[in-house]
């Protein structure tokens, strides 16, 4: 009885419906996620696919241009994320020069001329030299 279903509707029960996309809509999720406006996280909720079939379809169909311009923003995001952490280095450095300067001199010249913030991080930092 079974096997009659099956022959009839033209599928096994155990197989999935497998959605086909058109050329078109495959192009422009492609568009979509090497031009960065949407992640292949995003693209594949909103179009109802998977991860795996939209990055099948970016090596397949993507352009060579497109290729490097989505491997280019990686790059650069991690030469920004570098650089980021550069930057904190550079700033707790000067801090802790500041602090000692302000600890030695007696002169608390950053509540004149820093913004609070920086001013109350380097209240803690002079609290951690006189510690040590």
């Amino acid at each position: 009885m079974k096997q009659d279903k099956e022959k009839k509707s033209g599928q096994t029960a155990d197989k999935k419906k497998i959605d086909r996309f058109s050329f078109g809509v495959k192009k422009k999720i492609i568009d979509e996620v090497t031009n960065g406006r949407i992640s292949i996280n995003h693209a594949s909720v909103k179009y109802q696919v998977s991860r795996s079939a939209i990055d099948y379809w970016l090596k397949k169909f993507a352009t060579f241009e497109q290729k490097i311009n989505r491997m280019s923003s990686k790059d650069e995001i991690k030469k920004l994320k570098d650089r980021i952490e550069e930057l904190e280095f550079i700033k707790d450095f000067q801090q802790e020069l500041i602090a000692n300067f302000e600890t030695e001199t007696g002169k608390e010249l950053s509540k004149k001329y820093l913004p609070e913030h920086l001013v109350k991080e380097i209240e803690k930092k002079k609290r951690h030299l006189k510690k040590d």
